[in-house]
């Protein structure tokens, strides 16, 4: 059993969906990266996901892709995310899950990427832009046989072919897209995310965590009760754009989080659909 699995039979116990915060690595720079990482945790995220800053990043949206500009800028390299996760991730306690495009990856070596991922602590990797068909040729494999997780995503337009395949290869849990599009806050949740998840968690054995644009804790609490996961990436990212290298920032990053995280905590009174 994986990290990731025991988060989410933990959280199943306790009656809630994981908390799943995501920022990018480099933003504005590693070291921030390691306080930000540290906030995170105690504010009370269960897995982390840590972005892989990448010049054509297509699936992110304006904030998003301006913290990968940052993060490139600042001269982060994939290697030096891992030795970022190596250095912190039995501290932080929790999964984290590297989010990335293909490029990187293929540009290392995807067994020599698998090798040092595991390595250095990565518990699951969701490479945004690799189709599970092809992720089945080597990406897969190689991180099978290193014991980290292969996370795919599914999305609204998900035909029921390709939920069976990314069913078949994903471990640890599965994406799904809340919206098509990019990603980024949106002031709702789209009117048939209800009906769609739940149908999709009963096809799928694996968790399903949600995210792409949510961004409160009302919304947190919405998707809370339908999903195994709830992930909210562009409210945090904006966060670090707008304090930069304010010295409150990972206090006010630690408050934003157990904010967002709260309408997940157990209650009595909470039942789960």
């Amino acid at each position: 059993m994986s990290a990731i699995d025991e988060v989410f039979q933990s959280c199943a116990r306790e009656g809630r969906a994981a908390f799943i915060p995501f920022i990018m690595a480099g933003d504005p720079d590693l070291g921030a990266t390691a306080t930000h990482l540290e906030a995170l945790a105690a504010g009370g995220a269960d897995i982390i996901e840590l972005g892989v800053p990448f010049s054509d990043p297509i699936a992110d949206g304006p904030v998003n892709q301006r913290a990968a500009v940052r993060a490139l800028a600042a001269g982060t390299k994939l290697s030096a995310i891992l030795q970022l996760v190596a250095r912190h991730r039995d501290k932080l306690g929790i999964p984290i899950v590297l989010f990335t495009y293909f490029n990187p990856i293929h540009a290392r070596g995807v067994e020599r990427f698998a090798e040092q991922a595991a390595a250095s602590g990565v518990d699951g990797v969701l490479c945004v832009d690799l189709p599970p068909e092809e992720g089945e040729r080597e990406l897969i494999p190689a991180m099978r046989e290193q014991g980290v997780d292969t996370i795919f995503l599914l999305a609204p337009t998900s035909t029921r072919d390709r939920v069976n395949k990314v069913a078949a290869c994903s471990s640890g849990f599965v994406y799904y897209v809340s919206r098509t599009g990019v990603t980024g806050e949106r002031a709702a949740l789209p009117p048939d995310l209800v009906r769609d998840v739940k149908k999709l968690r009963k096809r799928l054995d694996q968790p399903l965590a949600v995210g792409f644009g949510l961004s409160t804790p009302e919304q947190v609490e919405a998707v809370g009760e339908i999903a195994d996961g709830v992930v909210v990436g562009s409210a945090l990212v904006r966060l670090i754009e707008e304090k930069g290298s304010d010295p409150e920032l990972p206090a006010l990053l630690e408050d934003r989080v157990r904010e967002l995280a709260a309408p997940l905590r157990p209650r009595p009174e909470r039942r789960r659909a």
